[in-house]
Formats: C-alpha cells, structure tokens, sequence
C-alpha cells in the first residue's frame, strides 16, 4: 500500500518494523515470535489484491474481488529448502472456497512464493488416508499442498 506520492503507509511501516523484530528474535532465541500469520496474511493481501477479513473471522481470512472466501497459511522457510515443513492446520468444517500458502523468507519473513488450491482438492488431501499429521491434525506437508495447488505469485 502506498499513497499517491509514493510515500509508505503507517502499516508498512509497522509491519516493516515487526518482522525486523521477529527475524531479530528468532537469531537470539531460535525461536519464532509469532507473527507468521499475519505477515502472511498482510503480503498475500498486498499481492492479491485481496481484502483481509475482521481479525478472527471463521474459517476465511480474506475475499477476493470475486468474493472467493479465502484461509491464508504461512510459513517461514529458508530460500534454500524452502518445501520442507508443514502448513498449519487447515480448516475444513467450514465456509471456505480455498486456502492459500505464503512462503516467507525465514530471514527476513519476506514472501517468496503463494500457492492457491481450492477447497475440494484441500479435502480430499486433508481426508486420504495416510499420517497423524496430515489426517488428524489437519496439517499437511508444504510438498503435499504444492501438488495439489497452483503458484500464483513468485518474488523477482
């Protein structure tokens, strides 16, 4: 989001600040300070052109232009091995059209990468049969989501 003349708004300027924080605290601790989601919802946003929800809406996190309902996953990897982890817990019980997964840089928490798959092929993942993580936790692997998604945004 920028103004008119160019100038950064008060959230970029916010959000910038934020993940120079966490990217700071997880170097001292080895730990992640929590603002994944919605640095990742922020920049699937910006780079969607997709209108972020109410804080804690369920089930969706965004509506596109078209009013697609969307979850937006994210998670922080390194640019090396960037498909290795897993997609937090995906929510199916409710209305939803499609989930996105933001891949953010793990040293910066910059998105380098939007993977889009639609609720019916989320299902179907989520419901085969297979492992504790993907099939009760509600959590596949980054491998297992990039099958079944498309790439809709990559970084420059």
């Amino acid at each position: 989001m920028r103004t008119s003349d160019g100038e950064t708004t008060e959230i970029e300027e916010l959000l910038h600040q934020a993940k120079t924080i966490a990217c700071r605290y997880y170097i001292l601790t080895g730990r992640p300070l929590g603002v994944t989601g919605e640095v990742a919802e922020y920049e699937a946003a910006q780079r969607l052109d997709l209108k972020l929800s109410v804080a804690r809406t369920d089930h969706y996190d965004a509506i596109s232009m078209t009013g697609e309902r969307i979850q937006i996953k994210g998670r922080a990897v390194d640019p090396g091995d960037r498909y290795r982890g897993r997609v937090s817990k995906i929510r199916t019980d409710g209305e939803f059209d499609s989930v996105l997964l933001v891949l953010l840089n793990k040293t910066s928490l910059d998105a380098m990468e939007i993977f889009k798959a639609d609720k019916d092929a989320v299902r179907l993942l989520l419901d085969r049969p297979g492992g504790r993580a993907r099939n009760e936790r509600r959590s596949p692997s980054i491998m297992q989501f990039k099958a079944i998604a498309t790439r809709t945004w990559v970084a420059a």
